[in-house]
């Protein structure tokens, strides 16, 4: 079981792009940013508690912080994040969650 303050800290925010439009549509996958040191497990029960959905598959993977070089020559350096693509059972559930998330963000 996870704890509820763990449930809240594991997704980070929806992650929106283009490839990331597309394969909502047609794979039924919503991406989200989770937290780094957050598992497939805890994923797949963080979702299907906080929007009440079927996930069928979980998959993570973690993108590399770039480094940037600023105005006085020296480099900055962001932070390595985890990216996950879930897949959901139902189309119209998918449909409802993503509407939901973006209502939410104004």
């Amino acid at each position: 079981m996870i704890n509820k303050t763990r449930l809240f800290q594991l997704l980070r925010n929806p992650y929106s792009s283009e490839k990331s439009s597309i394969t909502t549509e047609k794979n039924n996958t919503v991406v989200f940013v989770v937290s780094i040191n957050a598992n497939k497990l805890e994923i797949k029960d963080t979702i299907s508690k906080l929007f009440n959905v079927k996930v069928i598959k979980v998959r993570t993977l973690i993108i590399k912080g770039k480094s940037k070089k600023l105005k006085n020559n020296s480099i900055n350096y962001r932070s390595n994040w985890k990216k996950s693509y879930i897949t959901l059972s139902n189309t119209n559930k998918n449909i409802s969650i993503i509407n939901s998330i973006n209502k939410s963000r104004g």
